[in-house]
């Protein structure tokens, strides 16, 4: 649990413009927004992308929304948000409650925020969780300590500096006896081997929990803590498990060893951190553009051949002729197939899972099962749109399967949350079908019915 470092922290109370982030009017013709969009058609063309083929043309300016919208917070101003909205309470006095005992514990609880990492400029989600101790005669609107939390999460950040910056915000704008903040943190942890060597069981989130606390908080052991922790009512939140500030960076990207480059890619990601206000010379910026490339670069289409014939064992067209009366009897499916991708639409990553139905009096056997899983990551690792990914499955794995086959993909996209829609807990499925199953609803329903209840 952070204890805070005063006068290391931006408050944001002096920022230079107001709420509501990015204007609208002209936002085109904005020169970051200008900036950006050029960064990224250089990135796009190192992936080997047409800038101005259809469904990318576009990609640079939502790009450029997507960032600023998700990084608006450097222009924005705490005391904007606290201003007006302290009110008068009665009873309320330096930590003294109506009833004599210590004043009440006022806590928010499971707000909903994303943030952009600082060190791979990857968004991740935050769970926030905070409560004050109310002092001089005043609370706060509740809403507004949501908001007080979004203007740090609408910057790049880490973890603990996020949880230590809302804190020390809270208790400078509204003067409270103690203030406490508790971040859920999940950042994405995109695997970072070739496509063909994956395992289904990667890990697709690297979580940690953090904390922060002033005035009666301070100390981490204390009687305020307890209470704090409890109401929460979370088994995994207690007063060992909330992360120090001492410990190793959590992003997946800083286990990455990367060279400094010069290319136009790296250079083009330093153009974007200028663009949003940020010195990509800042110790905490350093690497970061390195690293962005590394990633991105995994979508690069290399062309690679997929070996057919390495498909011969799975079964195929043994068995039509006997099923043609009961075929809905030799359903099978191979179900969970991983999948990792990036929306060609904001160059942010999704990942999900895979099934495949088809229909056979034979198993796939664990040699096939591992082929299917490198058509579908064949298919994931490039720039991509769920719709498209979904039929190319299906046209590829359809004659080495028999032909008749249905896909179905169910993902969760993080451009979902990260640029202003902040859909949390939303996914997207869409299914692809050929052979017998296109004209029988009998068939897609058995095979629907085979699917597991979505745990993504």
């Amino acid at each position: 649990m952070g204890a805070l470092d005063n006068g290391h922290y931006d408050l944001g109370v002096e920022n230079e413009i107001n709420l509501g982030g990015c204007c609208e009017l002209d936002f085109k013709q904005d020169p970051e927004t200008v900036a950006i969009e050029d960064a990224v058609k250089v990135l796009l063309e190192g992936l080997g992308e047409d800038i101005n083929r259809e469904g990318i043309k576009k990609t640079p300016l939502r790009v450029a929304k997507a960032l600023r919208e998700g990084t608006r917070g450097y222009k924005q101003k705490v005391k904007d948000v606290i201003q007006g909205a302290l009110f008068p309470e009665i009873g309320v006095e330096n930590g003294v409650g109506q009833a004599g005992g210590t004043g009440g514990l006022v806590i928010v609880r499971d707000l909903d925020l994303f943030s952009y990492c600082e060190s791979c400029l990857l968004p991740f989600q935050v769970k926030c969780h905070v409560g004050y101790i109310p002092s001089g005669q005043r609370v706060v609107g509740l809403s507004k300590l949501s908001r007080v939390a979004d203007i740090f999460a609408k910057r790049l950040q880490d973890p603990q500096r996020l949880s230590d910056e809302i804190c020390s915000a809270l208790q400078q704008s509204i003067k409270p006896t103690g203030a406490a903040v508790v971040l859920h943190c999940s950042h994405i942890h995109f695997p970072n081997s070739p496509p063909g060597v994956l395992d289904s069981d990667h890990s697709k989130w690297v979580k940690v929990i953090v904390g922060s606390g002033s005035g009666s908080f301070e100390k981490h052991d204390s009687a305020m803590w307890v209470d704090f922790v409890g109401l929460l009512r979370y088994k995994d939140i207690n007063l060992e498990t909330i992360r120090s500030r001492n410990q190793d960076s959590w992003c997946p990207s800083k286990s990455i060893k990367v060279t400094s480059s010069k290319s136009h890619m790296v250079t083009s990601v330093g153009s974007i951190l200028r663009s949003l206000g940020q010195n990509p010379c800042n110790e905490e910026l350093m690497g970061t553009p390195n690293r962005f490339v590394k990633w991105l670069m995994n979508f690069k289409d290399s062309k690679l051949e997929i070996e057919l014939d390495e498909f011969s064992r799975i079964p195929s067209r043994t068995t039509i002729g006997c099923l043609n009366l009961n075929y809905k009897q030799h359903i099978k499916s191979e179900l969970n197939l991983s999948l990792w991708s990036l929306c060609e639409h904001h160059l942010l990553p999704f990942y999900g899972l895979v099934h495949i139905g088809y229909i056979s009096d034979e198993e796939v056997n664990p040699k096939g099962k591992s082929l299917l899983q490198s058509i579908v990551h064949f298919y994931g690792f490039k720039l991509q749109v769920q719709e498209r990914l979904t039929r190319q499955i299906a046209e590829t794995v359809a004659p080495l399967l028999g032909g008749d086959v249905m896909v179905v993909v169910e993902a969760n996209h993080t451009c979902m949350i990260s640029r202003g829609i902040e859909k949390f807990g939303s996914n997207t499925a869409t299914i692809a079908v050929l052979g017998r199953f296109a004209n029988d609803p009998a068939a897609r329903s058995k095979f629907l019915q085979s699917i597991p209840s979505y745990s993504l």
